[in-house]
């Protein structure tokens, strides 16, 4: 831990994701410029160049559609949590590829142009008044735009600087760089085509993300419901473990660990200060449990870090009902310290009928 932001540390599954992440890309552009030129036909003859340029706008397209998928994906089954931890590398990623696609487009259309070819980029289609030759390029600007915004902010420093409310309204300016990168194509690439395949892959990437995020919300809505209280099921007494944790999923989609210390229960948020790294995987020593990411450490009756640090995380209250332990679902304030709650005495075994002790 440090008071002072330092590099991110690597481990290998950050190493596994980024590697599978640039093979994939990088098989996805061989196969569009390479393997199947012939099916991506189009209604006039291209350059190189220009095929150069929609291999990687469309590889910029299926990779949106891989990140937004992936949110309500992990919420819908936890095997896709792992592809949610490192998305930010993902974004930013796309980002490097949708900036090619635009170095394409510039250096090709605009460049030889008597005027300066952003200047020709902005005033060479003014055609606002109709669908054929709308000037889709500005669909394609604005989402590019929104991705710099988004990659640039990505670091863990904007997490803090910014405030994590005001972070997250800020990223869901994916969405609109989603809605733009698909106005962007139907109103160019998709009306001079011949051959459909790109154009089958599109909608199908657009219902992906459509279908989705309906079908987590609604899944959402159920677990909502099926919890019905004011108090949330954790475990079973029997289920904890000493200085390891519990995980419970609340009503409102928040994550709590419930730990297991010296006979007691405490309660705080899974996710770390840092950068919402599952703290409910860290094992409790000396009070203090250790986010399994980048080692930051935080005191399980407070949510607070050991001095000189400052993170803090919410603490939640806990109650033993009958065989059951439950967590209320109003989190207190960051660093609150909640009293441990005592584990029930096991009850005495009888002695067995005709045996006297």
């Amino acid at each position: 831990m440090s008071v002072k932001y330092i590099p991110v540390q690597w481990n290998p599954n950050k190493w596994l994701y980024d590697i599978v992440m640039l093979a994939a890309v990088a098989a996805f552009l061989w196969v569009f410029l390479y393997v199947t030129p012939e099916v991506l036909s189009h209604e006039r003859a291209i350059n190189p160049q220009i095929h150069n340029a929609r291999a990687f706008g469309a590889c910029a397209f299926m990779m949106l559609t891989v990140i937004l998928c992936i949110g309500p994906a992990a919420r819908l089954d936890k095997r896709f949590l792992p592809l949610l931890y490192n998305r930010r590398h993902f974004g930013v990623m796309t980002t490097f590829v949708a900036i090619t696609h635009s170095g394409y487009i510039l250096n090709w259309y605009f460049n030889f142009s008597s005027s300066d070819k952003y200047v020709g980029l902005l005033y060479a289609n003014s055609s606002f008044g109709q669908i054929a030759g709308f000037p889709f390029e500005i669909f394609g600007i604005f989402a590019l735009v929104c991705l710099m915004i988004l990659a640039a902010t990505s670091h863990d420093f904007w997490l803090k600087f910014l405030t994590p409310p005001i972070w997250k309204r800020l990223h869901y300016l994916i969405y609109a760089a989603y809605f733009s990168v698909a106005a962007h194509v139907s109103l160019g690439i998709l009306q001079d085509q011949q051959n459909h395949v790109f154009t089958v892959m599109f909608m199908a990437g657009a219902a992906a993300v459509i279908v989705l995020h309906i079908a987590a919300w609604m899944a959402d809505r159920a677990e909502a419901a099926a919890k019905d209280g004011a108090w949330a099921e954790v475990a079973r007494v029997g289920d904890f473990r000493e200085g390891y944790a519990k995980i419970a999923k609340l009503a409102s989609g928040d994550r709590v660990a419930v730990y297991l210390m010296e006979g007691k229960l405490s309660a705080i948020s899974n996710a770390c200060a840092h950068q919402n790294g599952p703290l409910g995987e860290g094992k409790i020593i000396d009070c203090l449990v250790t986010c399994p990411w980048h080692g930051f450490q935080y005191d399980v009756r407070s949510g607070r870090s050991p001095a000189p640090f400052t993170e803090k995380v919410p603490t939640y209250r806990v109650r033993v009902m009958g065989d059951m332990v439950e967590v209320h679902p109003d989190a207190n304030p960051p660093g609150t310290y909640v009293e441990p709650v005592p584990l029930p005495e096991p009850e005495p075994e009888l002695p067995e009928e005709g045996v006297t002790t």
